[in-house]
């Protein structure tokens, strides 16, 4: 199979790329997301016909927010959208004339970081995306593992803490309200109103106030040596790690990829997460341990991971 077109479904934007064996993306088309359902799907095939218009593709890959079936062909569930048993496969294919493959976003991106970026050498990887919630994805013997019915990986709804704080899925205490960009504000925001004297930095960025702390400001604030956005970074890296060293124990992989907004500011959270791992990692003293790597495609990665994984068909 040659080229084939990857789809990213993101809050504000659809893109399409066409994208070749080698992962490199050779055309893009973007469109503003519908606020429908089924708007989106037509979203969807008017940004696949505009990015193919000047390539012959064989074959589309979308990359979905949520649960996705076993036969890679339904969206059984997305918390954003109104899809419940969406049969996506067959509306987009009958809008465009081109086989489709649906596939979850994070387990895209974990494929795309695991085939063409940080991940390559490796054949046992898992990968988390830590950003506004948290997602993942698992290659198991160079194979994506997606379990019996289509929905393994889901990370972010790990319970952590029994009884914890509320999270969206309807649970308590699941991982990503400790460890994702939305916990990353409401630290900074706690620590901003208990310790002012400490966020002057932080606070002069946004509007004076915790509540108007945002996460570009507490990056900035953070590379500005501000203690208050430091810790809050620190904390979230805290619990990132702890759930890397669960993860080890399940999969005992070679290396674990963390991508994702917050994964950018590299070492100044990666280097916490690497701490709090072996920290909480069983047998640690006694045991290989997984290399923590930063992931390296950024907001590729979904988009050439589903386009190789419709090559795949």
């Amino acid at each position: 199979m040659g080229l084939t077109i990857g789809v990213d479904i993101g809050g504000t934007k659809i893109a399409a790329g066409v994208v070749d064996e080698h992962g490199t993306i050779l055309e893009t088309s973007t469109v503003p997301t519908p606020p429908t359902a089924e708007g989106v799907i037509d979203a969807i095939a008017d940004a696949v016909r505009d990015a193919s218009s000047e390539h012959e593709v064989d074959a589309v890959g979308i990359g979905a927010p949520g649960y996705v079936d076993d036969k890679r062909a339904t969206v059984l569930f997305t918390p954003n959208l109104t899809w419940r048993h969406e049969a996506l496969k067959d509306k987009v294919e009958q809008r465009i004339g081109l086989p489709v493959v649906i596939e979850n976003d994070a387990n895209a991106a974990a494929w795309g970081e695991y085939k063409f970026g940080v991940g390559t050498g490796h054949e046992d990887v898992v990968c988390i995306t830590i950003g506004t919630g948290l997602g993942g994805g698992v290659i198991i013997g160079g194979r994506l593992h997606r379990g019996r019915f289509g929905v393994a990986a889901e990370f972010g709804h790990i319970r952590m803490v029994p009884d914890g704080l509320l999270c969206g899925c309807g649970n308590q205490g699941c991982w990503e309200q400790y460890a994702s960009g939305s916990a990353l504000v409401r630290y900074a925001q706690q620590r901003a109103t208990a310790t002012p004297e400490n966020a002057t930095v932080l606070l002069e960025l946004g509007d004076g106030t915790p509540e108007g702390i945002e996460g570009k400001h507490i990056s900035e604030a953070a590379r500005r040596g501000c203690p208050v956005a430091v810790d809050s970074f620190r904390e979230l890296a805290r619990w990132a790690g702890a759930g890397l060293a669960d993860l080890a124990s399940l999969f005992d992989p070679g290396a674990f990829i963390v991508g994702g907004g917050v994964s950018d500011e590299g070492d100044l959270v990666l280097d916490p997460i690497r701490k709090s791992y072996r920290r909480w990692l069983v047998g640690s003293r006694w045991r290989p341990h997984a290399e923590v790597l930063a992931a390296q495609l950024g907001g590729r990665a979904g988009m050439v991971g589903v386009a190789d994984l419709a090559r795949q068909g």
